[in-house]
């Protein structure tokens, strides 16, 4: 089977990012470029919800530049999805028939379901089969998603709001942020992950725990585990001791002195410690020692159930529309 040339661009809270592959169905998507912008669009939303026009210029402007590298780098089709930033804001509706307009791109936005399901998706594929049963934990800018289950359609997929950079604004102004403060969002956060913990962990024991998204690989990174110039197929674990001592570490850190860390970007140091916090609360509400850093995550889902739906006949608006809710899960 010939290989097909796709753009996937991710709008997420923090980072816009459009990643450029060559793949095909029964084959494994090779990375060809990866482009990033940081437009920190949930801190672009104003007090009644709604994504500033500001936000909206920065997000047009954006779209449209990278929907113009992926003709350029010769993508067949672009598919473009926002996750919890645009997904949350009130005027979304608006925003979204402004980028179209504007840029010709029809943005899809994914639930958070949907979400914590392709990633799953993609977690499932990368271990394969003889992994067994999966739980994985996927911590963004605004959400948290966790999923399990023994098949490639996860048995529970569960989106909470928290996220590192939502729980950073709304918890850890100060900067570093008070001993005080950072015990209080712990507390705080057993008590929301607890009930969805419970949920997951009741469709089935896990026989691998795995983590995704770039709060789990930088936390991982700073605990010792192969710089990404290592290669993907390194095997990266986080444990949750090490998770504790780092806590320990960097919440008495400045957000400068944090972006001084390796594997640690300018962009993601101020919410760095309330994605540590999030990430330990539901290791331990998982009963979870470690996880393993999974490579893929909700971009490589996208591109697999792109490749998926065509050769069901039916194309990539219409599969989003038609995600029926996971097993035992319902909308």
């Amino acid at each position: 089977m010939v290989s097909v040339r796709l753009g996937v661009l991710d709008v997420g809270s923090n980072t816009v990012h459009l990643l450029v592959v060559d793949a095909r169905r029964g084959g494994h998507p090779t990375p060809m470029s990866s482009t990033k912008a940081s437009l920190r669009l949930a801190e672009a939303i104003d007090d009644t919800g709604k994504l500033t026009r500001k936000g909206a210029d920065s997000l047009v402007a954006t779209v449209d530049e990278f929907a113009k590298i992926a003709t350029s780098s010769g993508c067949a089709e672009l598919m473009a999805f926002a996750t919890s930033a645009v997904r949350d804001a009130t005027n979304s509706e608006a925003v979204l028939a402004r980028v179209k307009t504007e840029t010709g791109v029809p943005l899809q936005v994914l639930s958070g379901v949907d979400e914590s399901r392709l990633t799953f998706l993609a977690v499932r594929r990368w271990y394969g089969w003889s992994a067994g049963r999966i739980i994985n934990l996927d911590i963004g800018g605004g959400s948290l998603e966790l999923s399990g289950g023994i098949d490639e359609e996860p048995d529970v997929a569960l989106s909470m709001p928290l996220g590192a950079g939502r729980l950073t604004r709304e918890w850890l102004q100060e900067d570093p942020p008070g001993r005080r403060r950072v015990a209080v969002l712990r507390d705080w956060l057993d008590n929301e992950i607890s009930n969805s913990a419970a949920k997951v962990l009741a469709a089935g024991t896990p026989e691998l725990a795995v983590a995704t998204s770039k709060t789990f690989r930088s936390l991982a990174r700073l605990t010792g585990a192969a710089p990404s110039g290592a290669g993907p197929r390194v095997k990266r674990t986080l444990t949750a001791a090490g998770l504790r001592q780092l806590i320990s570490f960097i919440s008495r850190m400045t957000t400068a002195d944090r972006a001084e860390l390796e594997g640690v970007s300018a962009d993601r140091a101020p919410q760095i410690v309330a994605g540590a916090l999030v990430a330990e609360a539901t290791m331990r509400a998982l009963s979870l020692d470690s996880v393993d850093i999974c490579p893929w995550a909700l971009r490589e889902g996208v591109i697999l159930r792109k490749l998926d739906s065509e050769a069901d006949g039916t194309d990539l608006v219409e599969t989003f529309a038609g995600l029926a809710p996971a097993k035992g899960e319902t909308r």
